[in-house]
């Protein structure tokens, strides 16, 4: 099994009611109602996007510092370790 953590960064889209959440090393993004549905999909998220690129071998980019991306952060995000365990 392995394991990968990246930093997610929340932003609550009060326009559409949503917490919008993306991977910036990634580029990959999802959303949720409830920040903890947000947190749940960006998991999801996660898991699928390393459970393709392993089986395809694909490169993808190493996790940024999580302090480097939370003093980026702008007014109201808020940034999280998300973990993904594949088989």
């Amino acid at each position: 099994m392995k394991t990968f953590i990246y930093p997610a960064v929340f932003i609550k889209d009060e326009k559409e009611g949503l917490y919008k959440v993306f991977f910036p090393d990634l580029d990959i993004t999802t959303d949720g109602t409830i920040m903890e549905e947000a947190f749940l999909y960006a998991k999801e998220c996660l898991i699928a996007y390393f459970t393709y690129a392993e089986k395809y071998e694909m490169d993808y980019n190493l996790p940024t510092d999580f302090e480097l991306v939370r003093s980026s952060l702008k007014n109201g995000e808020i940034a999280m370790l998300i973990d993904a365990d594949i088989e």
